[in-house]
Formats: structure tokens, sequence, C-alpha cells
């Protein structure tokens, strides 16, 4: 008997968020037949060719993993903060409604954009239990040069407490990056394919293993 196939969410502020939180994990949770789904949250200026290079760069990235589907919400790009908090809200719960995830993948509190902390905020409402009844997990990730780089304080240190042995996808999540040529940079800048093993190798010695990825673990229901 397999497993049961779940669905599941990683909810991505900008393009590539996910791949670099979520990337291995995304591959293995999709090669063991669950259904996986990324929403892309914000963008620039629709009729800007690089926005729309990026939102390219998104989906072949996702085809690489196995994604099942890419949702891209549009809504600005650090222009969250200028729109009203209910409208956000409504945006999500209506997705987080048409969608009954059972897993969600979100960005951590203490990462530094702006973008990540509103997306956070919204995203909980959203996934209140009494809106939420088939969710079973809520895990946050990291992302390289927003998580640990925000000024480092007990609010917004990372702590993580679940670990997902990417072993077997590292390969995969460093090619789903090689998509996204608009937003890669020369190591030592920590979006760099060397910066993103060198995280995973970083976690995967935390537990053993060769690679991981880390999360923290905001709700689990039994």
């Amino acid at each position: 008997m397999g497993i049961k196939e779940m669905k599941i969410v990683v909810v991505a502020p900008h393009n590539d968020d996910e791949i670099l939180g979520v990337g291995g994990t995304m591959a293995k949770l999709s090669k063991q037949g669950h259904e996986v789904i990324v929403c892309e949250v914000t963008a620039g200026d629709l009729d800007n060719e690089i926005v729309q290079l990026q939102k390219k760069e998104a989906v072949a990235s996702h085809k690489l993993m196995g994604i099942r589907d890419t949702i891209f919400m549009n809504l600005p790009v650090v222009g969250l903060k200028e729109m009203r908090t209910a409208e956000i809200n409504r945006n999500f719960l209506n997705i987080m409604t048409e969608l009954s995830p059972e897993i969600v993948f979100i960005p951590h509190k203490g990462d530094m954009h702006i973008d990540h902390r509103m997306v956070v905020d919204a995203i909980m409402v959203a996934l209140r239990p009494v809106s939420s009844p088939n969710l079973k997990a809520i895990y946050a990730y990291e992302t390289l040069s927003e998580t640990e780089w925000n000024t480092p304080s007990v609010d917004n240190v990372f702590i993580p407490t679940v670990y997902v042995d990417i072993t077997n996808e590292i390969d995969t999540k460093i090619d789903a990056m090689r998509y996204h040529k608009s937003q890669l940079c020369e190591y030592p800048h920590p979006r760099s394919l060397e910066a993103i093993e060198a995280l995973a190798k970083h976690r995967g010695s935390t537990i053993c293993r060769k690679y991981a990825e880390a999360f923290m673990s905001i709700r689990q229901v039994f």
C-alpha cells in the first residue's frame, strides 16, 4: 500500500524564495507522489520584460521538480505595505480556502524583507484552525540573504526544529536554481549555487546526512 497523497502548498513572497528554502523538499515530496503547489505572491510591473522572464524561470524550475501547479498572485512587490490589510488577508484566505492544503511551507517571520513578514502575517490569518480544517502542519523555511541578514534578536532568529534529508535531491535543487539566471549571483553572495550547497551541507551535518533543508515547526496536528 502506498502513502496517502497530500496536498502541499509552498508560499513564496518572491520568485526563487521557494527554491532557496524548500527546493529539495519539494522535489522529494513530488517524487513521493504528493501534490505540490507553489504560490508566488508578488510581482513587478506585469508589462515589464524582466518580470515576465522571472515568471518563465519559475515555471521552468517548477517543472523540473515535478510541481503540480504554480499560482501567481501578482501582488505588488515591495508594495504590500501600501495595500489594506483586509485586502491582503482576503487574497490569501480565498486561495487557501480553494486549495485546502494539508501542509503549508511559509517564509520565516524574522526575515529582513518586509514582504516576507507581511506574507507571514496574512497567511497565518488565512490558516487559522477555524478556516483550515484539513491542515496538518505549517513549517517556516529559511531564505538565503533574507533570514540571516536581519537584525539579530530573539524575535528574528531562525531556530530549526525539523530537518528533511535532501541528499538525493540536492542536484535537482541546484539545477532548479540555475533557471533563475536573473536572480543568481557570484559566490560569496548567499544567492549563489555554492552558498546554496554550503547551507544544505551545514544543515545536513546537523543530522549526520550529506545534505538537508531545515524548517521551524509552526503548527502540527496529529
